[in-house]
């Protein structure tokens, strides 16, 4: 008899988490408290207490081939940087290819998830769930998959900030903010410069008087669109790069960085050169920032000292008068309310949790929790990897360490973070794209062997290792083994030019975009070759 799992959410996490349950004979039951799938991506006009809330022009920062599932990639007629209505549309073909839909109850919110008495021998959960119409029930499952997303809980510093309850405007979270019409010819100041701050004082910018954009310590700003307007993160995030930074030191790294950043418009100019260097935190992406700075429709700011009235004073002296408004874009917290308490260590509720995933802390590891990490590459690939090693790990085909070492491996993790991300809890959540989805992917035993590629199929190696880490190589081989893998990573650049090619212009017989791998054979493998100590 199978199995059963509980997967609490339906949308990008929750999705592959039942496609990952079903591959390996589990039995997935799906509880989502809305009434479709998406999650995070589906827009409402009224954001909902403790759901995800987007904006009405929000679009991805990774491109369609970088952050697809990897074996389904998104239409070839797709742009490559989609919106969240474009995304939702993938999710229900992806949804619909793979029959997921049935395993889905919509409208029912779960409200506690509890070990049954007989966990440490049976790792079974009691799980705790209200229907529409107020019904609960009470299930029984050998594991459960929290797929609820964390990026539920706006974090509204008014403390900081003395005097603010003197300000008559209006104050929200970037939480609440759906897009410019309340703010047309307002003067409006927009605190926190992540990328919901760079996106939200942009599009401000076209409507308000003035968008003054405060930050206490800046940041480093790139567009989506790098060399030969190519996707920034197919052309930023491959293996070759990855291991050339590894070899170089951090110092002259930061400095070959911040210098091919700043030949694109000089950071200090405009107002945003940070404190931080910039591989200790992540890069805003934002592709028209700078020339809203460039035309003065948006004012860059320190960070702001007080409020009296209207008026802001900020740290470096500079006054702004008559403000109509204060978007913060201060970032969010995490709670999972429905889980044990012996889960959480602190005040402050941080999980520990062995490779962002399992509490060390269980018996039995028949609970994971999914999605729940900060990266600096696309978030759905990795997710999809941790949901097919936690399904494996529930199914009993893999199996974790000791508590112990979970625990020690967990405490390093969060030290090596330490010094860019100052808050434990921060910390904790930071994991770098390549080498943590590798790591994952050798759990699960999908990780490419390079050196095996490049001597059986040199076409795809040289591809794998030089060319864009995309989620495809990790169904190459392996369990989940995908038999149109390859052609997807031969075929990947194409779908690239596809939504670009709307008028006609004939080029040379010899033109192609993928043009660069026509590079010597020898160089190639002897470059590649000297990452097989590092894979």
């Amino acid at each position: 008899m199978a199995k059963r799992v509980a997967v609490i959410g339906a949308g990008s996490s929750g999705l592959t988490s039942i496609k990952c349950c079903l591959d390996e004979g589990l039995e997935p039951v799906c509880f989502e408290s809305s009434d479709d799938i998406g999650g995070l991506w589906k827009f409402k006009e009224q954001p909902e207490a403790d759901r995800c809330s987007i904006y009405r022009s929000v679009i991805v920062n990774t491109s369609k081939e970088m952050m697809c599932y990897s074996d389904f990639p998104m239409p070839d007629h797709f742009p490559n940087y989609v919106n969240n209505s474009t995304l939702l549309q993938y999710f229900r073909l992806y949804a619909g290819h793979f029959n997921l839909l049935k395993h889905i109850h919509f409208q029912t919110t779960v409200r506690s998830v509890r070990q049954r008495p007989d966990f440490s021998n049976s790792g079974q959960w009691e799980v705790v769930t209200v229907d529409r119409d107020g019904r609960e029930e009470t299930h029984v499952f050998d594991g459960v998959l929290v797929c609820a997303g964390h990026y539920t809980q706006p974090i509204k510093p008014l403390s900081d900030f003395p005097g603010i309850d003197t300000f008559p405007g209006t104050i929200i979270h970037s939480w609440e903010y759906k897009d410019s019409d309340p703010y047309l010819g307002k003067r409006v100041v927009v605190i926190g410069i992540g990328n919901s701050g760079g996106d939200i004082a942009v599009e401000l910018s076209r409507a308000c008087e003035k968008t003054f954009l405060s930050t206490r310590k800046g940041a480093w700003v790139i567009g989506r669109v790098v060399d030969r307007g190519l996707p920034l993160d197919m052309v930023m995030m491959t293996r070759a790069r990855d291991l050339f930074y590894w070899l170089l030191p951090r110092a002259l790294l930061n400095l070959i960085l911040e210098r091919i950043l700043n030949q694109r418009y000089d950071h200090k100019l405009y107002g945003l050169q940070p404190v931080h260097r910039i591989l200790d935190q992540h890069i805003v992406i934002n592709d028209d920032l700078p020339g809203r700075i460039l035309l003065g429709d948006l004012a860059m700011k320190s960070n702001v000292q007080k409020f009296q009235g209207s008026t802001v004073f900020f740290d470096d002296g500079t006054v702004e008068e008559k403000i109509d408004a204060v978007i913060l874009c201060t970032g969010y917290d995490y709670k999972f309310p429905f889980l044990p308490t012996s889960l959480s260590s602190g005040s402050d509720g941080d999980l520990k949790l062995y490779r962002r995933i399992f509490p060390p802390s269980l018996e039995r590891p028949t609970l994971a929790i999914l999605g729940l990490f900060q990266n600096n590459g696309p978030i759905m690939p990795a997710v999809e990897l941790q949901a097919r090693w936690a399904s494996r790990v529930i199914a009993g085909l893999n199996h974790l360490p000791p508590a112990e070492k979970m625990v020690k491996s967990i405490e390093k993790d969060v030290q090596a973070n330490l010094k860019s991300y100052p808050s434990p809890k921060l910390a904790a959540l930071q994991v770098d794209h390549i080498p943590y989805i590798d790591s994952i992917a050798k759990e699960v035993g999908v990780r490419p062997n390079i050196a095996w590629l490049l001597l059986k199929d040199p076409a795809v190696g040289l591809r794998v290792f030089f060319g864009p880490c995309s989620p495809y190589q990790f169904r190459l081989n392996g369990p989940g083994h995908w038999s149109g893998a390859r052609q997807a990573i031969l075929t990947q650049w194409d779908r690239v030019a596809k939504p670009m090619k709307t008028r006609s212009i004939p080029e040379p017989s010899s033109f192609g975009l993928i043009s660069w791998l026509g590079l010597s054979g020898g160089a190639a493998l002897i470059f590649a070759l000297m990452a097989i100590g590092k894979c």
